[in-house]
């Protein structure tokens, strides 16, 4: 039986692997290692290691929303190297940030995905998400495509 370790970036080398599935899968927008540190403060982030070997990261953004605007809205993200996609480490890696979401007080839960990926937008319909918005941001030429949990 294969090993599926998910747990929280606690050193550089850890901040090294996240940002190292996040620059492949996000091939648009590479972070720096400052930034990751940056987002790590703010955001709850995951690693997974299959057998020791780095297959995963994960985000999840906590709810925000304006004061009496509605619902709050966290973001979680999961994200699969291609060598390890369609055997189910995704969805374990997944399932944890809704989980987490809720429990930090969101209402409803979004994710987003680079229209060019049709692996994500696969995993992101097939697991109850509903496309709500299409947007390029400033200096970028591939869409990203906004999904939530209705």
């Amino acid at each position: 039986m294969r090993n599926l370790r998910i747990e929280q970036p606690d050193s550089d080398a850890a901040l090294k692997d996240w940002q190292h599935v996040h620059n492949v899968i996000i091939p648009t927008a590479p972070l720096p290692l400052d930034e990751v540190r940056e987002r790590a403060r703010r955001n709850h982030l995951e690693v997974a290691y299959l057998d020791g070997v780095l297959v995963g990261c994960s985000t999840v953004r906590p709810p925000t929303s304006a004061p009496d605007s509605g619902p709050t809205t966290a973001t979680v993200i999961a994200r699969m190297l291609a060598p390890h996609r369609r055997q189910g480490f995704g969805a374990e890696l997944y399932a944890r940030g809704p989980e987490r979401a809720r429990a930090s007080g969101a209402d409803m839960i979004e994710t987003v995905v680079l229209s060019s990926s049709a692996d994500g937008l696969r995993f992101a319909l097939a697991h109850g998400f509903v496309e709500v918005e299409r947007y390029l941001l400033p200096d970028d030429s591939i869409p990203w495509v906004e999904l939530r949990l209705p």
